[in-house]
């Protein structure tokens, strides 16, 4: 049943209340069934919720208009238009099977809302924690109460109906939802933001509901419709009256909030200004205490500058006391080293005299048995020899007392060399004389057998002489050595006395780098001041413009007060009186809808109201025409520095 063309009038008034179509209303049914007669059953079915739903906006935003307060859930237009949108979101809707039962409800398509629009996810959220919700059908129910209360039911259907693929999963090609008469609903929904509803989701029972459209609701006669326009009067007065009161009361509102931010603001500025004595103090102090820092800082740099001279001059005559210390070492080392040298080349000429006394030793032997007879000849020549050994014997003496004082020196040393060295010589003529004399006695007679046993004696006491003296040398060669070990010893001390040195080098260099660290404390220091200077100057800069941002918020006030006096005079335009845009002049239609600015009063098509500031009226953006859009950005500029 189609109602889209249909005018009512009463028969007769006698008898009873008998309605008829027009004349006019009879040809446009006609022309009507007979275009929906060619067309598909689906069709029809769309045309006719279409009509339904316009039906029931306009009877739901003219009642609630007369009606002059916030509805409730028991308000009969009320639940009529939500059995209607109920029918119209469950047309062409699919079957879903389960383990159980098939499945078809609404719920589905509704839940898809909280992905494509965010703000919904807390109306998804509160119908799920309702606790006396049991069917997927009530939650649907419960759903659209909450977004009616919301004012964006149009807003979460248009996101809905723009995701046809999304869409297609819960219906059929031919449903409601995926043609032009969704949109078509979707955009009547947007009239009901100028309904307030009260209504209790908690204590009603959703679930059980039966959603049946009552038609005689829109059925009206001639009186009705004559007090139907007294009521649009009256509900006209009434809206202007809400509206300029709701602009007042938001213009009150917004000087209360203007007048508690200037005081806010007043409150800042003094403990701006009390922060700003208090750094300005705290710098004045940082200022002192930067000056003690320096002053401290010149202190101990000149007493560690001090420091480092000092112990830079003892370092040096120390290093030169050592680089002496240590020539003369060397230098010892080396004539001790010589006299080695020397001693090894003695020890070998002693060895090789040994050799040639061995060597003699058997030639005096082989001599002796030739000389066996010529003992009594030779007596006086072996007493001359005694006298000759008695000397060599002193020699011998002479020479162990003088390595003895060799100790001493090493000049004494030498010098005892070239007397041994000269004995030495002296032994050497004296053997040649005794060779001498060996021959001599040859040609005498043959010495007894006894002065040559005391030759050989004296030839051993000479022998031993000889061991003695090398013996001596060895104790001369262990006192060099333990001189060595003495001066190895001393220089163990001086490398000590070296290591000390080091350590007192590097604690100086941990001194420096300490200097150097409190260099690098005084630079911070004066970074931060530098930055505690710009924090005030930053803080001054502040204050500057806390004071122009004051000036200006009184212009602003100011602002508002005159736009609150112009906007006293506005009217609320009706929608009947217009039918033409006021700046483009189209004409209204069904795709061209009427749009008030909520700036004038006046309406507008979309194309010439598609701009949206907010209003002093209103903090959110609103609806607003191009003319007033344009003033606003003006006077918006002109008030900015």
């Amino acid at each position: 049943m189609t109602f889209q063309g249909w005018g009512w009038r009463k028969e007769d008034p006698s008898q009873g209340m008998a309605w008829v179509p027009d004349a006019e209303g009879e040809r446009g049914a006609a022309v009507r069934c007979k275009t929906l007669a060619t067309k598909d059953p689906t069709a029809v079915e769309r045309a006719n919720l279409l009509n339904m739903a316009k039906l029931s906006i306009k009877g739901l935003i003219e009642s609630a208009l007369s009606f002059g307060r916030t509805l409730d859930s028991d308000y009969p237009p009320l639940q009529q238009f939500f059995v209607v949108m109920e029918h119209c979101l469950k047309h062409g809707l699919k079957v879903r099977k389960s383990f159980l039962s098939y499945n078809k409800t609404i719920w589905g398509p509704l839940e898809l809302v909280e992905k494509l629009y965010p703000e919904a996810e807390e109306i998804g959220a509160s119908v799920r924690d309702l606790p006396g919700l049991k069917t997927p059908l009530g939650r649907a129910r419960a759903w659209l109460r909450l977004a009616l209360m919301q004012k964006k039911m149009a807003d979460y259907l248009r996101c809905l109906i723009i995701q046809r693929e999304l869409l297609s999963e819960f219906y059929e090609y031919h449903a409601l939802m995926m043609e032009e008469e969704g949109a078509v609903i979707v955009g009547l929904l947007v009239g009901l933001n100028v309904i307030d509803a009260n209504l209790c989701v908690k204590g009603e029972d959703l679930d059980s509901q039966v959603g049946v459209i009552d038609f005689s609701m829109y059925l009206k006669s001639e009186e009705d419709i004559g007090n139907k326009e007294r009521n649009v009067q009256i509900a006209a007065i009434l809206d202007q009256k809400n509206y300029v009161e709701e602009l007042n009361r938001q213009l009150n509102s917004t000087v209360s909030s203007l007048h508690s931010r200037v005081d806010s603001l007043e409150k800042s500025n003094t403990k701006l200004i009390e922060e700003l004595a208090i750094a300005k103090n705290n710098i004045i102090k940082l200022q002192e205490e930067n000056h003690q820092l320096r002053s401290e800082n010149n202190l101990i740099l000149r007493k560690t500058q001090q420091h480092l001279e000092v112990t830079k001059v003892d370092v040096e005559t120390e290093l030169q006391t050592y680089k002496h210390s240590r020539q003369g070492l060397d230098e010892m080392y080396n004539d001790a080293r010589r006299q080695l040298r020397d001693e090894a080349q003695l020890r070998q000429d002693v060895e090789n005299e040994l050799s040639v006394q061995v060597s003699m030793k058997h030639e005096i032997e082989l001599a002796m048995k030739l000389l066996e007879k010529d003992i009594h000849e030779k007596q006086d020549t072996l007493i001359g020899l005694r006298q000759q050994l008695e000397e060599v014997k002193a020699i011998n003496i002479e020479m162990y007392q003088k390595l003895q004082g060799s100790e001493d020196g090493l000049k004494e040393k030498n010098e005892i060399i070239a007397r041994l060295e000269e004995k030495t010589n002296k032994i050497t003529t004296a053997m040649k004389q005794l060779e001498q004399r060996l021959q001599q006695a040859e040609r005498e007679q043959v010495a007894a057998e006894g002065e040559d046993e005391k030759c050989v004696q004296e030839c051993l006491s000479r022998a031993a002489g000889l061991q003695q003296r090398i013996a001596c040398k060895e104790r001369q060669l262990a006192q060099l050595e333990t001189d060595l070990k003495i001066e190895k010893e001393w220089r163990q001390a001086l490398q000590e006395d070296l290591q000390k040195e080091k350590d007192a080098l590097s604690h100086l260099r941990n001194e420096t780098q300490q200097i150097v660290s409190l260099k690098k404390e005084f630079l911070n220091l004066q970074d931060e001041n530098q930055q505690l200077k710009k924090i005030y100057h930053e803080q001054e800069q502040a204050l500057q413009e806390l004071g122009n941002k004051l000036s200006e918020s009184k212009l602003k006030i100011e602002d508002i007060k005159e736009a609150n006096k112009a906007l006293q005079g506005l009217v609320w335009l009706k929608d009947k009186e217009a039918t033409h845009c006021k700046l483009c002049e189209t004409e209204f239609s069904l795709s061209k809808r009427k749009h008030h600015c909520r700036n004038c009063g006046e309406i507008f098509c979309n194309a010439c109201s598609d701009n949206e500031l907010p209003l002093p009226s209103s903090p959110k953006p609103v609806r607003v025409c191009d003319s007033c859009h344009a003033l606003l950005i003006q006077s918006c500029s002109s008030n900015l520095p």
